[in-house]
């Protein structure tokens, strides 16, 4: 990158007797290139060096980088490490390894590069904003907001940092910020994809869907916006055509948004085994596995907690509303979708190894126990003297483990119509994993839902944890009377600020889908929204009927 300089020139000869002077020369010239703002010409010269065994980290930067503008960011990676082994103190080529690793969506990895970028050159705006573009990916609101800031200090115009400040703002709710943002982007940069999507979104949010389903036409007919960007402009497209009562043409843009996130995913997460096939295994494991298997003993809270709740269901079911209500108690530590059990479920995380886990003995137990509240208390909780609240929809899962690891744990339970949960869940944007894979269609939404769902009806009969189901129709419309149940549920008192949760979302960054809608309070919006897409869930309304009659939500 332009702002980041490559450190001295030094030749890796092989073992071939090299020309010193000509290998110079040639550097010296992709130097001259560059200096001209010839890219194509210094990367050609770059790749023409490489060939012939001149290896040096501008050099790899560069065939590198011919590589990204081709979206063959594998192959880029490889060179990038060779040329960051080479020289891995060259400030310019960490930031482009942290980069790529960011476009591979390898977010851990690429902050620890941001993070050296950084503690090097604090003055230079492009490595905050792109650590901030990590932090926002990883979940660190307030982190990356931060970064932004101090970016957009550094360099007012910084594209990338500005558009991240619109993204955050965005997510908050907050779309008149947002839009004077994103406004400065395109300004700077036409057709910037993300602050085109941004300024769609806040049109939507306005009242002017004309305007944002024009806006997002241009940019899925943009040659330059990659695969995913496109992608997602469909997944925007939708939203608005909902908002006009188009309900056709917006489920036509919700899967053609799915069936590109699929196409470009699949390399990834699209090979068997898939999240779905590991749901079905491990519950079948879980049905012929005595229940006393998963019972044992000396669970009681670490880091000294009061109290000690796991937060699950299913994506989109309503964990997200009833955190922030419960973290805005003050006698509540939540951590909002973190692995926790990372450290288990590196030893126990796959269906064929859960027989060993129902036979582990006290002191893997506890070893296991104590490596979770280490990893709970690295993420940034502090539950010393408060019940903490471990809340991950897909926890449901993890539940033979739980029940394992903390006996005298609590579940609460969010439950929602199951045809609202998979709609939405279809509908929404998630980062991309192997489970949120799973929701690209609607058949791999239902089926990962009922076995889910399957998982969580073995409370209280395979796993003896305490549990209460929370219905979210119900939170909606009788906040008090269910809020006042989940605390007495909890041995907590009811208190006011639980009303207010609202007005704690910038303080928490809630990082879900949820966010911008949390921002408003509590709303009816979504309840029954199944029913104006009845007739293109029909495929999957069968699988959903039983889970509609046993949860009693009504048929029609």
């Amino acid at each position: 990158m332009a702002e980041f300089r490559s450190g001295p020139i030094k030749l890796s000869l092989g073992a071939r007797p090299r020309d010193a002077q000509a290998d110079r020369e040639q550097l010296r010239a992709v130097h001259e290139a560059l200096r001209g703002g010839d890219i194509v010409a210094a990367a050609d010269m770059a790749e023409a060096a490489l060939a012939r065994g001149l290896e040096h980290p501008m050099l790899f930067n560069l065939a590198a980088g011919r590589l990204e503008r081709e979206d063959r960011f594998e192959e880029a990676l490889v060179l990038l490490l060779r040329g960051h082994d080479l020289a891995p103190d060259d400030v310019g080529l960490r930031q482009a390894l942290g980069l790529n690793l960011h476009r591979l969506e390898r977010y851990a990895e690429a902050l620890a590069h941001f993070g050296v970028v950084v503690a090097a050159h604090p003055d230079v705006a492009a490595g905050h904003a792109a650590r901030g573009a990590s932090l926002e990916a990883l979940g660190d609101i307030q982190g990356a907001g931060t970064a932004y800031n101090r970016a957009v200090d550094l360099q007012p115009q910084n594209l990338a940092a500005l558009c991240g400040l619109a993204s955050l703002a965005s997510r908050r709710g907050r779309h008149a910020e947002a839009r004077a943002l994103a406004e400065r982007v395109v300004q700077g940069q036409p057709d910037y994809p993300d602050a085109v999507m941004i300024l769609a979104q806040a049109d939507l949010s306005e009242g002017r869907p004309g305007e944002g389903e024009a806006r997002l036409h241009r940019l899925i007919a943009d040659e330059r916006a990659n695969a995913v960007q496109q992608a997602l402009a469909q997944g925007l497209l939708g939203d608005i055509l909902d908002a006009q009562d188009k309900v056709i043409e917006a489920f036509k843009a919700y899967s053609t948004c799915n069936a590109g996130l699929a196409k470009a995913y699949a390399p990834r997460f699209g090979a068997s085994p898939t999240t779905l096939s590991y749901a079905r295994e491990t519950l079948a494991v879980v049905q012929r596995t005595p229940a006393a298997a998963w019972s044992a003993k000396g669970g009681s809270p670490g880091a000294d907690a009061a109290g000690h709740v796991f937060l699950m269901g299913f994506p989109r079911s309503g964990t997200t509303l009833l955190e922030q209500v419960l973290a805005s108690h003050p006698d509540v530590e939540a951590l909002e979708e973190r692995d926790t059990l990372a450290d288990a479920t590196a030893i126990y995380g796959r269906p064929e190894t859960l027989p060993d886990l129902a036979t582990a003995g006290v002191t893997e137990l506890a070893r296991l126990r104590e490596a979770y509240w280490r990893r709970v208390e690295r993420e940034g909780a502090h539950p010393a003297g408060k019940v903490f609240v471990d809340k991950h929809p897909l926890k449901t899962l993890r539940l033979p483990l739980i029940a394992k690891l903390f006996p005298d744990a609590k579940v609460l339970f969010a439950r929602r119509d199951p045809r609202d949960v998979v709609l939405s869940s279809f509908r929404r944007r998630f980062g991309m994993n192997a489970a949120m894979y799973q929701l690209l269609t609607l058949e791999g939404a239902a089926g990962f839902y009922d076995a889910a769902m399957q998982m969580g009806e073995r409370l209280g009969r395979d796993f003896a944890l305490a549990s209460l189901v929370v219905r979210h129709e119900s939170l909606v419309e009788d906040f008090e009377s269910v809020a006042r149940e989940i605390c007495a549920f909890l041995g907590l008192s009811f208190t006011d600020a639980m009303r207010d949760f609202s007005d704690r979302i910038d303080e928490r960054g809630v990082a879900t889908p949820s966010a911008a809608q949390l921002a408003r309070g509590l709303n009816p919006e979504g309840i029954g929204a199944w029913r104006r897409y009845a007739e293109p869930m029909r495929s999957v309304l069968p699988t959903l009927q039983p889970w509609v009659e046993r949860f009693a939500y009504p048929n029609a």
